[in-house]
């Protein structure tokens, strides 16, 4: 029997709102299981969108959307009648996407607007009577009290409720395998806490509330080491992971390197949820390799000694400052349209 996988498609158009239509579907002989009798999502196929060369962009307009949508969805080409979520769009690239827009066009765009016009040719035509987009979030002078992002300003309230716990430490461990330069590890390590400012930011309160204070780049993460046994080494990770981290003051986390043998080690990194989250740890992560393969390859000609890398700072808190600026332009706008709301007649 062969499946007709347009039928499908058809099918599922009928009960399903067109965002949830499948945008890819694979045949398979059998589904292939685990040892336990669940689907082997590892085992599955790579789904592969196809691209039909439909009708090409008719306006400079067009032409950039169909860029972005070829852009953001991966693929060579899309025209203007090809829909984004028949191929292989979803909700985190829609808003990728709109974002990408907002940019490139200077136009105001939502992800409601993308998933009610998902082709270029319709979106092409919404876009025409559309606003001006917000302004872009640009670092600026940085004001002397750096509010917290909406984000920290929970974070901070909890901290006021709770107290201090381990409730928003964001473990990480690394294992090391193979020859290991301690010094420079942990040089690399202070590297990196000095390019990123969010790794040094800690909160401080005053009689307005809580606000950012961001760390000398200097400041010195706190360093510990410990030599185990392999079969300690998940209980020690715990222990040191549940040991609270201190949000205020000083720097929020630490380090510890844990020694399993001669070519083994495990580095556990520990931050408040303050300074870094789940998604950042992927970016610290490559920036403690480059860091620490700088510090083991360059050397200084005249006496030896390792180059301290060079990383370009990343800034923080503009974020928090745009949010808020954009909130109050908005309000002032819904202000001024209730203020002629009432006074005009009613019925």
């Amino acid at each position: 029997m062969v499946l007709d996988v347009s039928v499908v498609r058809a099918a599922c158009a009928r009960v399903l709102p067109e965002y949830m239509v499948p945008s890819v579907i694979v045949v398979l002989d059998r589904i292939p299981l685990t040892p336990n009798g669940k689907v082997d999502r590892r085992a599955l196929p790579e789904p592969a969108a196809e691209v039909v060369a439909g009708r090409g962009p008719r306006s400079p307009r067009e032409e950039i959307l169909c860029g972005l949508f070829a852009e953001v969805l991966g693929v060579s080409r899309v025209g203007i009648d090809d829909s984004f979520f028949e191929l292989g769009g979803h909700s985190l690239l829609a808003t990728r996407l709109v974002g990408r827009a907002r940019s490139v066009l200077g136009v105001e765009l939502s992800v409601r607007q993308l998933f009610e016009a998902p082709r270029v040719a319709e979106l092409g035509r919404l876009l025409e009577g559309a606003g001006t987009g917000r302004a872009p979030v640009v670092a600026g002078v940085r004001p002397a009290r750096l509010p917290l992002s909406f984000g920290q300003e929970r974070l901070w309230f909890l901290h006021q409720l709770e107290g201090p716990s381990a409730t928003y430490n964001v473990p990480m461990a690394l294992r090391l395998s193979g020859s290991l330069d301690r010094e420079a590890l942990r040089a690399a390590l202070g590297d990196v806490v000095a390019r990123h400012e969010s790794l040094r930011t800690v909160f401080a309160e005053d009689v307005e509330g809580g606000y950012q204070v961001v760390l000398g780049p200097k400041v010195e993460v706190p360093w510990a080491e410990a030599s185990l046994e392999e079969a300690d080494l998940s209980e020690r990770l715990a222990e040191r992971s549940a040991a609270r981290v201190r949000p205020h003051g000083r720097y929020p986390g630490r380090a510890t390197l844990f020694e399993l043998g001669p070519d083994e080690h495990v580095l556990l990194l520990t931050c408040h949820h303050i300074a870094t989250d789940g998604w950042s740890l992927k970016p610290l992560i490559r920036d403690l390799t480059a860091a620490y393969e700088a510090w083991m390859t360059a050397m200084v000609a005249r006496d030896g000694r390792r180059c301290r890398c060079s990383m370009r700072i990343m800034r923080c808190g503009s974020g928090s400052c745009w949010v808020r600026r954009t909130i109050r332009r908005v309000g002032r706008a819904s202000g001024r349209v209730l203020e002629g709301a009432a006074g005009r007649p009613a019925g």
